[in-house]
């Protein structure tokens, strides 16, 4: 993967990048987010690993920047271990996962992979229908009554996992090791973050709303005819 990571420790970003680079991928550093911004923008990267204490431009704005640009790299965000409302207000902006600091280099390889990875599961069909709203795993295209609505990695990869078995309730903890990839660091805002930004997109202005809570259980995706009160 071609890989932008924007750090202003000196040291830290040396060791990501070198380590990175080590495992075959293509690695480079901007150090504040400023010219962080701008080679995302101009390069598009596979993946940004992004810090977001940075000076010039933070790590929020970069974000909020990206999904302006409608810009399709996927984004690693780093936090100060403990800044919980700083994950969530960042994969609330658009990024695809978090890492907190400190971490070892092996975690951090293991969230790359993840991102990395361009499916979840083999599935028996690239096309994939629920009601009216229609997802190409090939082509990563997701389509409501003909209507073109850009997801982000992450996102698509939730939606995948609800329409390959339509009707089922899926836990949060059971989307957690399915998208992330994650046995036991786990964080149900995380699931509930990316649920609400696919409601957002797939169900707002629409009379029929697909993606449905069970309470106390967990999320499915179900046409109207088979929908009950949740």
């Amino acid at each position: 993967m071609r890989i932008l990571v924007i750090e202003d420790e000196p040291q830290l970003a040396r060791h990501l990048t070198r380590s990175l680079i080590l495992e075959g991928h293509e690695a480079e550093t901007r150090s504040d987010g400023e010219t962080g911004l701008r080679a995302a923008l101009e390069q598009s990267p596979d993946l940004v690993v992004l810090d977001l204490n940075l000076p010039r431009l933070d790590g929020f704005s970069v974000l909020d920047r990206l999904a302006e640009e409608k810009c399709s790299s996927r984004v690693l965000i780093l936090t100060a271990r403990g800044e919980i409302e700083h994950r969530v207000r960042g994969l609330k902006a658009g990024a695809d996962d978090y890492l907190a600091k400190p971490f070892s280099m092996d975690e951090l390889m293991a969230r790359v992979e993840a991102l990395g990875r361009r499916g979840i599961t083999p599935v028996a069909t690239n096309l994939l229908d629920v009601a009216d709203l229609h997802l190409d795993v090939r082509e990563r295209r997701v389509l409501r009554a003909g209507k073109s609505i850009p997801l982000s990695i992450r996102e698509f990869e939730v939606l995948q996992v609800l329409m390959e078995e339509p009707g089922r309730v899926f836990s949060r903890t059971e989307l957690c090791k399915r998208v992330w990839h994650r046995e036991h660091d786990y964080d149900s805002r995380t699931v509930e973050i990316f649920i609400t930004r696919l409601r957002k997109k797939l169900d707002a202005g629409f009379d029929t709303p697909l993606i449905h809570t069970v309470r106390s259980v967990g999320y499915t995706i179900r046409p109207p005819e088979s929908a009950t009160h949740s």
